[in-house]
């Protein structure tokens, strides 16, 4: 028998969509956690989404990639995540929220996180059981 997967209340959804910044920690081996490192999210429809600005080499990046799982704080919560791979059909709005959420920050670093070169650093964040 499967345990049905967790999902975000709507609670969560907006407070993290609407939060400026959230931190994320990768979990390592041991199961303890990295230091938080702070970036942008965004929700497109009910799920979250963040990008590493600086590509697949960025140190949280793969971190989070290799361990699949960790925490984040964001809109005043904390809660447990794994790290997925987002869907091939999101991108455009996952690209739309960035823009929506962020250009007022100018084109040069809202860059870094839409557009093609963008979709492979993707994550999702799935809150976990």
């Amino acid at each position: 028998m499967s345990t049905p997967a967790a999902t975000w209340t709507d609670n969560e959804l907006r407070r993290v969509g609407q939060a400026e910044e959230l931190q994320l920690a990768s979990r390592r081996g041991d199961g303890t956690l990295r230091p938080y490192v702070t970036m942008w999210v965004v929700r497109t429809g009910d799920e979250l989404y963040v990008r590493s600005a600086y590509g697949p080499d960025n140190p949280w990046y793969r971190r989070a990639k290799a361990a699949g799982a960790g925490r984040i704080r964001a809109g005043g919560f904390e809660r447990d995540v794994t790290f997925a791979d987002a869907g091939p059909d999101v991108h455009a709005g996952i690209d739309a929220a960035y823009h929506a959420k962020y250009d007022r920050y100018g084109q040069a670093i809202v860059g870094s996180v839409v557009g093609a070169k963008a979709v492979p650093v993707t994550v999702r964040l799935v809150p976990a059981s």
